[in-house]
């Protein structure tokens, strides 16, 4: 059958707001209602006749409430096939009635692992019953129709009156894969919490919130997105954000995140910072990251630590940019920044909290921890004659941060506060100097008394060669060639200082 009117329903759910419609609904429809524990009294405060799950069954709910529903009379009544003679034959012959209509959801697992609970609440908290009684109802979809959250409620109310209490059988699979998400979700995060202490080398991941992209990369691929935007972001102005605009976005939030605490601004183009700054203000932290390139500045994302006021406001609106995210803005910042129409402007609610990223390559996946070790003072290992001053180490970390975030092979160029230009993605660490320096030269900066970065050790000595001869004095690596001394040496010859992290920033 298309369609199938629903006379019995099984309703036992944890969440019961918004069920109230539903419920009235079904009874005037003359529904007979089964039903357990708490939402048995919810629904008889409503005013209807409700038939307890242990009349059914026969049994009292045992073991503190681990098996009520696990019982023939119910299992069978949702899995017996209505059109199927022998299934029919044994239902009259034990005494099963139909259940056309499942409303459960599971024990707050997530929420309980989230808020800290103890090892005996979380394991509490793994739904036996309530998982069982969806999955069934779910492959029993040609007959029945299963609600396996109250985030179906409303779509569920929609289609029972609609139908008038008799949902087609594209609305009941339609359901059913909804649900296997709600169980397969549910699953994952159970896994992953035993995995947690046994870390048995399994990929499983289950993001349930996506929104189709106007299309992928290039405009013939198809795109989508898996994750929580809208808890990490406000929206505040301007049209849906496209695939690349998220990996550019995620760019930029991931290195502005290395200046908490100061005045920073970074200006991100296909992944890379052609602009980083720290300032007083927010405003010369914006100037003086466009200065480092205002060229490709254009048409570009831009991030700050700090809230965006007018003054800032009114600097960066001179400039053509696709996205800005600030944690804050001032009213008449954001009323001069919205008068772009489609310019994105995005409120940052949280810093970015995960600690894993992966990839998908050879029809498989690739997981690594993120590289969340940012260089501090204490790691720095001075290795030349000569030690960097303070404003030169301050300078060094600076531009580490912004290598640590650059395509390798990458050098970055700066001064402390002030990226000067960078190298990126070259095949080798001297064309990636000599890009830079390139650079630098065509937008007015002298590199004399600056700093370089590389993201891993120099093989030669050639790039503090070349650094020398622009007049770069201190440098900072990770050292670990068997060649390193062979730079130490030229450096110590020429005056330079030179310092090792031990740690390598290759992000390919």
């Amino acid at each position: 059958m298309a369609n199938r009117k629903i006379t019995r329903a099984l309703i036992s759910v944890f969440y019961k707001d918004n069920l109230e419609p539903i419920v009235h609904f079904l009874g005037k429809q003359g529904v007979e209602f089964v039903s357990t524990g708490g939402t048995q009294e919810f629904i008889e405060k409503l005013g209807y006749t409700v038939t307890p799950v242990e009349k059914l069954t026969g049994y009292p709910s045992i073991f503190g409430g681990r098996v009520k529903t696990l019982h023939p009379a119910v299992f069978g009544g949702i899995l017996f096939r209505r059109e199927d003679a022998g299934d029919k034959k044994q239902a009259q012959e034990f005494n099963i009635g139909p259940l056309d209509l499942v409303i459960v959801d599971l024990y707050p697992f997530e929420e309980t692992v989230a808020k800290g609970g103890s090892e005996d609440d979380i394991i509490e908290k793994i739904d036996i019953g309530g998982i069982s009684l969806i999955r069934a109802a779910a492959k029993n979809f040609q007959d029945v129709l299963i609600v396996s959250s109250r985030n179906q409620y409303t779509e569920v109310l929609e289609v029972l009156q609609q139908t008038n209490g008799a949902p087609a059988l594209q609305d009941r699979k339609r359901f059913a894969a909804m649900a296997f998400d709600v169980t397969s979700h549910y699953d994952t995060a159970i896994f992953q919490y035993f995995n947690g202490e046994f870390a048995l080398p399994r990929y499983k991941k289950s993001l349930s919130q996506g929104r189709f992209l106007r299309y992928g990369e290039n405009p013939h691929q198809k795109g989508t997105f898996y994750g929580d935007f809208d808890g990490l972001f406000e929206q505040l102005n301007g049209k849906e954000l496209s695939y690349n605009n998220l990996v550019d976005v995620d760019a930029a939030v991931n290195l502005v995140q290395e200046f908490a605490g100061e005045t920073a601004f970074v200006i991100i183009k296909h992944t890379n910072a052609c602009g980083v700054a720290t300032a007083p203000t927010v405003k010369e932290a914006y100037l003086k990251a466009f200065q480092a390139d205002t060229t490709s500045a254009f048409g570009g994302v831009l991030a700050t630590t700090t809230t965006i006021d007018l003054a800032a406001a009114e600097e960066i609106n001179k400039l053509f940019f696709e996205i800005l995210i600030a944690p804050a803005y001032t009213d008449d910042a954001l009323a001069l920044l919205r008068s772009k129409k489609n310019r994105m402007l995005l409120r940052q609610k949280q810093q970015l909290q995960e600690k894993l990223q992966s990839k998908t390559i050879l029809n498989g996946v690739i997981e690594q921890d993120l590289d969340l070790k940012t260089d501090s003072k204490e790691d720095l290992k001075v290795v030349t004659k000569i030690a960097p001053t303070a404003a030169e180490v301050d300078a060094l970390l600076f531009a580490s941060k912004i290598c640590k975030h650059t395509k390798s092979n990458t050098i970055i160029l700066a001064v402390d506060g002030q990226l000067l230009a960078s190298g990126v993605g070259q095949t080798s660490r001297v064309d990636a100097l000599k890009q830079a320096i390139e650079k630098a030269g065509v937008f007015g900066f002298s590199l004399k008394g600056a700093v370089m970065a590389s993201d891993a050790f120099f093989p030669f000595p050639d790039c503090v060669e070349i650094a020398n001869q622009q007049g770069i004095h201190a440098v900072i690596q990770p050292g670990g060639s068997v060649k390193d001394q062979d730079s130490v040496d030229f450096c110590d010859q020429h005056g330079m200082a030179m310092v090792f992290t031990g740690v390598r920033h290759f992000k390919h």
